[in-house]
């Protein structure tokens, strides 16, 4: 199970995540699963961390399911399917909650479940030569535990459209659905990755966390005398912190802020 990934530390504050099944496309099987859960279980603890990179090696981001795994599930009873199948969704739902910004870097086909993947992401660079399909359809069945994440990526009409018609379409599609958030060439995706990250690095660290929170926490929400409270709070309670303060310092002094290294 530890080759389906391979998971590096550039620094404390970067992990790299990359799906290490090239040869089949880096399609899911059990173990890719679990060690997705288990991986992001773990980065999801820790306190030094302010960016994960979900990338592939190989030239498909994700293929979707393994099709010895789908030959199996093929004589699967229910209670066996529906056990199946919960794997997939809690380990979605763990990399989905993971606290720190994942920033996904997709260099080809990202189909099925591998769309799931990408729509967890929360900024995604994809090559212009990409494609995405939700295929599931194609073979009669659904991309049910990857819709929650779908749906709100790629929006409802988009996907109504894409999860019926198991149609592929092309990263320049997915970013004018904005799915996408940047498109690059195959020789500046690295580089525009990299460029993300630094930016995210640079942010105050606990600020970071907090956004990414607050987007889930008020999207689809009425605006609510409660909700109106919970910002006003949460708005205050940041002002008032450590890192809150020092930030505020740091620009007033025309200084780099203490999370970053000094000059």
């Amino acid at each position: 199970m530890t080759n389906v990934l391979d998971v590096t530390r550039p620094s404390a504050h970067v992990a790299r995540v990359w799906l290490n099944r090239p040869d089949v496309r880096n399609a899911f099987n059990d173990d890719v699963i679990a060690a997705l859960t288990e991986t992001f279980t773990g980065l999801s603890k820790d306190e030094e961390l302010r960016v994960v990179v979900l990338g592939a090696h190989g030239k498909a981001f994700c293929a979707g399911a393994d099709l010895n795994w789908m030959k199996a599930m093929a004589g699967y009873s229910w209670d066996e399917n529906r056990a199946d199948a919960q794997k997939l969704a809690d380990m979605l739902w763990t990399l989905d909650q993971c606290p720190v910004p994942v920033v996904g870097r997709v260099q080809g086909d990202c189909y099925a479940g591998g769309m799931g993947l990408a729509a967890i992401c929360d900024v995604l660079v994809a090559v212009e030569g990409a494609t995405f399909c939700l295929s599931e359809a194609r073979l009669g069945l659904l991309p049910a535990t990857i819709s929650p994440y779908v749906v709100r990526a790629l929006g409802e009409q988009a996907s109504r459209r894409y999860m019926v018609t198991a149609e592929r379409f092309s990263a320049v599609r997915a970013h004018a659905l904005g799915m996408v958030h940047e498109l690059a060439t195959p020789e500046t995706l690295d580089a525009r990755v990299d460029e993300i990250v630094a930016t995210l690095v640079a942010n105050g660290p606990k600020a970071a966390r907090e956004c990414k929170r607050l987007v889930r926490d008020v999207s689809g929400v009425p605006v609510t005398a409660e909700l109106r409270g919970e910002t006003a709070r949460r708005i205050a309670d940041i002002r008032a912190s450590n890192e809150g303060r020092e930030g505020l310092q740091s620009f007033l002094g025309k200084r780099a802020p203490g999370w970053l290294p000094q000059a």
